[in-house]
């Protein structure tokens, strides 16, 4: 990695990004010791250019920023560092500096997910999903065959259309399953995660 910290009287910018959502953080400036420092402790730490010293994200906060990966630019002289935020990033109490909420665009499936949980923790007449469970896990796993049928049928015959929303319905009915088990989509992303690292 070979970086010019002469353009910017030793410092260098840092784009800091979500290593998960891909979403800004912030931006900050790093010298030397402060990549070294983010380095060696897997916490990201920048230069203050105002107190002029090292300080690492969080350090008052506990909001720390856990470093994945540190990329250079083209010119040698910027950094986008890949980091896991352990809460808002910016001293304002907003994910990020720049005001936007760092959710994934498939945040919904947890939202869902949760929705889901609290209808078998506290079923109501009017819950499809609490009939559901009220029905038991051989009909839950019933709808997730026939609803993947469907979608089956759909993707070789269907219009996009149809072919979406079998498929919403299968994920709903799959994530009704898994909390049947008590598990989670969670579990479901670690196995493709583990999966996707030995390859």
């Amino acid at each position: 990695m070979k970086l010019d910290f002469k353009k910017n009287n030793g410092l260098i910018p840092a784009i800091v990004q979500d290593a998960d959502t891909k979403t800004v953080l912030m931006l900050g400036y790093m010298n030397e010791e402060a990549l070294q420092k983010t380095k060696e402790t897997g916490l990201v730490t920048f230069f203050s250019r105002s107190r002029q010293t090292l300080w690492t994200k969080g350090e008052t906060s506990g909001n720390y920023l856990k470093l994945v990966d540190i990329l250079v630019d083209c010119d040698q002289d910027t950094l986008l560092v890949k980091a896991i935020p352990s809460g808002p990033v910016c001293h304002l109490g907003t994910d990020t500096c720049f005001a936007e909420e760092n959710r994934s665009s498939l945040y919904f499936l947890q939202e869902l997910e949760s929705i889901i949980e609290e209808r078998k923790a506290h079923p109501t007449e009017k819950s499809y999903t609490a009939h559901l469970f009220n029905k038991g896990i051989k009909k839950i796993a019933q709808k997730v065959g026939e609803e993947a049928t469907e979608v089956v049928i759909d993707g070789v015959a269907g219009s996009d259309e149809r072919l979406l929303e079998e498929s919403a319905d299968l994920l709903y009915h799959l994530l009704v399953l898994l909390r049947a088990r008590d598990l989670s989509l969670e579990k479901v992303t670690d196995v493709l995660k583990k999966r996707h690292r030995k390859k």
